[in-house]
């Protein structure tokens, strides 16, 4: 059993090697789009009606009801419309616990007399063992403990995300990627969630905390990402050894 498992870890191990070996002076490769929501959402979705052909009387009004008219309602409603999803965190959070206990108890039990009982036993004790005093015990415990937690985050960014859903009851599941590669790493940034139409601006924007299950996910992939990340040896390791 321990040599199985040995050489599956060695196993797994390998393949992991293998695949980082594979990008060795390469620079890391960006997600499929052909297989995200956002892309089968736009693509299923029929061209706006500003791509159609329009009529001059249509191109010269201003109360037409097309949504690129100069007074039209241009939010996100549908699905495949693009919006833009503000992200601006700076989150503080302070605690202080501290916490107390202590406990004393003793307990006494002595028999000098029952029916003759006592003095029967010490016959059969050791010299100076008595059962007049049967049982004399004590125990005091304390504890103490002061802990504390202080976390500060800050993190703004913006990124265009699709309608990838229309729910029944009218909310929109929307969903967005933005990659930047500089050199060998590549910067990724995720955002998915659950957004009411009426959330969203007349800019066409929601802001992250108007998001339901939001799911942000900032980090990158590449050459710096990879010397900052323990080794898998010193991984796994760490996950075995039980000191």
């Amino acid at each position: 059993m321990r040599a199985a498992l040995i050489t599956l870890i060695a196993l797994s191990t390998g393949v992991s090697a293998c695949g980082r070996l594979s990008q060795v002076g390469k620079a890391p490769d960006f997600a499929a789009q052909q297989d995200s929501y956002q892309y089968h959402a736009l693509y299923a979705t029929p061209l706006p009606e500003s791509s159609q052909q329009a009529t001059p009387a249509a191109t010269s009004s201003l109360w037409t009801g097309n949504r690129t008219a100069l007074l039209s309602d241009r939010r996100a409603e549908h699905r495949g419309d693009i919006l833009t999803v503000v992200i601006e965190i700076d989150d503080r959070a302070e605690m202080s616990n501290t916490s107390g206990r202590t406990r004393e108890g003793s307990d006494k039990m002595k028999v000098p007399s029952l029916l003759g009982i006592p003095q029967r036993v010490d016959r059969h004790l050791p010299d100076g063992a008595s059962m007049a005093n049967a049982v004399d015990t004590s125990s005091s415990s304390s504890y103490e403990g002061d802990g504390s937690t202080k976390r500060n985050e800050t993190l703004e960014l913006r990124i265009a995300a699709t309608v990838v859903e229309e729910l029944p009851n009218g909310v929109l599941r929307i969903e967005g990627r933005q990659e930047v590669r500089v050199n060998y790493e590549l910067r990724d940034l995720k955002v998915t969630g659950y957004v009411r139409p009426a959330d969203i601006t007349r800019q066409n924007e929601v802001t992250y905390d108007k998001i339901a299950g939001a799911q942000i996910s900032y980090g990158g992939r590449g050459q710096i990402t990879d010397v900052q990340q323990p080794r898998y040896g010193q991984q796994v390791t760490d996950i075995l050894m039980p000191f």
